[in-house]
């Protein structure tokens, strides 16, 4: 079968409706509204955290694969959040995705929430 003009628009108009709706779903994923055991303002965040550590934790960015030094961890203990320094997963739970990011399969108790982020068009579970 060889592709023509219209399967080509077809495919174009296809693409651009996928972006659209993606593009009007994040706003809806990141405004979670759920309220945290530690708040603080803005700039209460950026004076205690790194550049990268706010991007991360409060503008919903992400570490670059394989550049974690927690990847390659194996002590024992609990890992903790960089912004409040509560408990959110054990070292047991930790296991190697083949990601490259640090990987967990069971969070502590009430330590972390979760939204589904459309942003890539298909559902992906967003922790913070």
């Amino acid at each position: 079968m060889t592709a023509n003009r219209r399967d080509f628009l077809g495919l174009t108009r296809n693409l651009a409706y996928a972006g659209a709706a993606a593009a009007l779903l994040r706003p809806l994923a990141a405004s979670a509204g759920d309220t945290f055991e530690v708040t603080k303002t803005e700039d209460e965040w950026k004076k205690l955290l790194t550049p990268e550590q706010f991007a991360v934790l409060r503008k919903h960015s992400t570490e670059r694969p394989f550049s974690s030094a927690l990847e390659h961890e194996k002590r024992k203990g609990k890992f903790a959040c960089a912004g409040c320094d509560l408990a959110l997963y054990d070292a047991r739970t930790k296991f190697d995705s083949g990601t490259g990011w640090p990987s967990f399969f069971d969070p502590m108790p009430d330590a972390i929430k979760t939204t589904t982020d459309y942003y890539l068009i298909l559902p992906r579970t967003e922790v913070h």
